[in-house]
């Protein structure tokens, strides 16, 4: 537009009062449209390790989070408003996601944050929501010993993973068992949980053994297994150093067939980064495997593939991280409001048809009922399902083996030994 053309032809009919009355309508105008706009979004934050260690696992639970933010908005939204992601990067670094998520609330003015992995991210960034009383829905199975009216707990509890799996090898495998995992507070608590119940069950722990995150160096726990003969090993480790630990374990001429591994945090996605021998054999222990067979779960493999490629896969912390914003967007209409204080009260009375099943949200517990899978991996880097629960089990986030006062006298002197943090330095 010529705008001097249309200075003077305004000038020929109008006074320069009413030129400049004119043109501050037009500004009036434009910033009430972009306001209008901006109403019109709800932002929402995703807070995943994009980057380090972690960047393994949690890259395709992003995705697939994003996935049924953009579902929704294509449906209409919720209460007549779009929702706006606010993705951000944890970095793999405990301290850094407490930055970002007091960002995501305190600035970008979230109204809720999808997002952490490690227990040790979960923790740091805890009394950052309980601050602000804001809302985080996590979407991975942990050692439980903890309850928090700021958290939605979408992943399992010990009673949903980590005990069944143990019974279910004690059954049929053996009564030995070595732990191995990384050196932080799930890794730990976890290897607590599974001794409680080894003893319970008349068993033996022949050892256990921990890697600081991120490490390569599994040399001396791969020696540690063939000296205490296990029936099996159960795996706590996170991150890419399962790719190094598995492939020490076939080195060392340990296979499925004589010592099997249970792993509490390697799916599909992890898979893919691993030698597809060097973990065919062993099993994992989840609510969800891509594998499930279900008329919601197809249309999800179909609808995620179509959006990030044929050659991707799914697994139970993606499944977990797209259904947990149903959740949340059931809980908002439920509460007629975004407001996380308002959406606290009506998340018991939300539930969503997922692809692993019929999941909802405890009351009680702010945690999610939630099926057992035990699942063997094949030599098409998928699991197939050897014991399935078949229905969803109550989460219990303190196992019964210990008071809670013990529990969190256990985690107490973890957090004091480590120098206040929750992962050995």
């Amino acid at each position: 537009m010529n705008f001097k053309k249309l200075y003077l032809l305004l000038k020929k009919k109008y006074t320069m009062k009413k030129i400049y009355y004119f043109i501050c309508l037009i500004i009036i105008s434009f910033f009430t449209a972009c306001q209008n706009q901006s109403n019109q979004t709800i932002k929402v934050g995703i807070l995943h390790s994009l980057s380090g260690t972690m960047a393994i696992s949690e890259k395709d639970v992003k995705d697939a989070t994003l996935l049924a933010i953009e579902e929704i908005n294509k449906n209409g939204g919720i209460l007549g408003k779009k929702l706006e992601p606010i993705v951000v990067d944890g970095k793999s670094n405990w301290e850094h996601f407490a930055k970002m998520a007091d960002s995501l609330i305190d600035k970008a003015k979230v109204k809720v944050v999808f997002g952490c992995w490690t227990s040790a991210s979960r923790k740091t960034v805890k009394p950052v929501f309980e601050k602000y009383n804001h809302l985080l829905f996590y979407p991975v199975q942990y050692e439980g010993v903890e309850k928090s009216k700021n958290i939605v707990y979408t992943g399992t509890a010990p009673n949903q993973q980590i005990i069944p799996a143990v019974k279910w090898f004690f059954d049929n495998v053996g009564t030995k068992v070595f732990i191995v995992g990384s050196d932080y507070v799930y890794p730990r608590t976890a290897s607590q949980v599974i001794q409680d119940q080894i003893k319970i069950l008349g068993g033996k722990v022949v050892g256990d053994e921990y890697v600081p995150l991120g490490s390569k160096d599994v040399k001396t726990m791969v020696e540690k297994i063939i000296k205490a003969k296990p029936d099996f090993i159960l795996n706590n480790i996170n991150g890419d150093t399962n790719v190094e630990f598995f492939k020490a374990l076939r080195k060392a001429g340990i296979t499925p067939e004589k010592t099997p591994t249970c792993s509490f945090s390697v799916a599909e996605a992890e898979l893919i980064s691993m030698q597809v021998p060097d973990v065919v054999g062993d099993y994992a222990a989840w609510s969800y495997f891509q594998s499930y067979q279900s008329i919601e779960n197809t249309v999800f493999i179909k609808k995620y593939k179509a959006k990030y490629g044929q050659d991707k896969v799914l697994d139970d912390p993606m499944e977990t991280g797209y259904f947990g914003v149903y959740l949340w967007a059931e809980s908002v209409r439920k509460a007629s409001s975004f407001e996380p204080k308002d959406v606290q009260k009506h998340l018991s009375e939300s539930s969503f048809l997922a692809p692993e099943g019929l999941v909802y949200i405890d009351g009680e517990t702010q945690h999610t009922w939630r099926p057992t899978r035990i699942g063997k991996i094949n030599s098409k880097g998928q699991f197939d399902i050897t014991w399935d629960s078949e229905k969803a089990v109550k989460p219990q986030p303190y196992p019964s083996s210990r008071s809670k006062s013990e529990w969190d006298e256990f985690l107490l002197k973890l957090f004091q030994g480590w120098g206040g943090k929750w992962a050995k330095s």
